[in-house]
Order: structure tokens, then sequence, then C-alpha cells
């Protein structure tokens, strides 16, 4: 019988620290790590200058993306941290980008299809960490790192997926459970009694489950 790692997703609003929250961790518990890929986005870009234009393209690669990499993770038995869930993709940002009109539905419908049918391939995590901070938190970190697609982010849009992000929570905490943090005081930094317990309950959580 293949070996079955532990899994932990890290949900959150752009901004929430939830890379960095990834790295640490992964870091200090020798754990695997996927990250988002923003870098090697190929439409990340197009989608923030004409949001209409690229959203079911982008939606598209990242479901691909987040997929594949469940897909290695979870066939290695080693125990690993994702940094966004694929149901972010499907129950957050894709339903905020239908009611922008962002978004036909009919893409929108073609979208859900596929992500329903691979969701239904793929086990749930078995822990999911929700970050989260205040909107006015998440914007002053989006503009100190000045990604340039993102410059466009505003309060109403991270607010229409914050709303999102309550509602999924709230129906997903029924099928895995949920530890919610908020970041606005967490230091990754330092070795603090937060990050420090939350590392232990991981430790725990994973033996538990061999």
């Amino acid at each position: 019988m293949t070996a079955r790692g532990f899994y932990v997703g890290i949900s959150g609003n752009i901004g929430t620290g939830k890379t960095r929250l990834t790295r640490v961790l992964s870091g200090r518990l020798g754990w695997q790590a996927f990250y988002e890929p923003v870098t090697a986005n190929p439409y990340l870009e197009d989608f923030y200058a004409d949001m209409k234009r690229y959203a079911f393209h982008l939606q598209i690669f990242f479901l691909a993306q987040r997929f594949q990499a469940m897909q290695r993770c979870l066939s290695t038995g080693e125990s690993f941290l994702q940094d966004r869930t694929l149901y972010e993709d499907g129950e957050v940002f894709a339903p905020t980008l239908r009611d922008l009109g962002m978004l036909s539905e009919r893409d929108y419908g073609n979208y859900r299809s596929l992500f329903d049918t691979l969701l239904s391939t793929v086990r749930p995590p078995d822990r999911i960490l929700h970050l989260s901070a205040p909107i006015e938190v998440l914007l002053q970190r989006i503009r100190r790192r000045d990604r340039p697609y993102e410059r466009h982010v505003d309060e109403a849009y991270l607010g229409m997926l914050e709303r999102r992000y309550d509602d999924w929570i709230t129906r997903i905490s029924s099928v895995v459970p949920v530890r919610c943090i908020d970041t606005s005081q967490l230091d990754l930094e330092e070795r603090d009694g937060t990050l420090e317990g939350l590392m232990g309950e991981l430790t725990a959580w994973a033996q538990e489950r061999r």
C-alpha cells in the first residue's frame, strides 16, 4: 500500500502571507511545498490589464497547475503544504469574476463542470490553515511588494473575495478541519508562541495520521 503523507492546504485572500508561511513551515518541518504559480504564469499580467478577456484563460491555467501539483505531491506519500488550494479557484475566484461580469455564464458553467470533475478525483487536505487580515493590512502589503500586475487590486475587489472566502470556509469546515489564523500580528521572522504552537499542532496531527 502506498504511504499517505499529511496534506495541509494554506488558504487566504491576496496578501495574507500564504507564501511566506508555506516557506517557513516547510523549511522548519522538512515537508514538501507547492507554491502558487505566479512568476511562471503566462496570463497573470494580461489578466490584470484586461480582466474580461483573460479571466477564463487565467482560471483554467491555475486549475490545471494546482491539480497537477496535487497529483504529484499526493503520489509521493510525503507530507506537504500547498500555497492556495484547488478549492479556492472554483469556490472563491471564479464566482467572484462571474459576479463582476468578467466571466460569462457560459464560460463559468464550463469551468465549474471541469472543476467539479477534477475535484472528485483527488482527496481533500487533512487540514486547512486559513489566513486572514483586515483589508487595509492586505492593501498595505500588496502596495509594499509592488507587483506590477497587482497595482489595480483595490479594496472593493478584496472585499468581494473576502466574502466568498467566509462563505467557503463555513462550508468546507464540515468536511476538513480548519485552523483560522489572523496574520496581521503574526511575525514569521521570530519563533513566537503562535508560530511554534502551530508547528507543534501540525507535527502532532501528522503523527496521528501515521
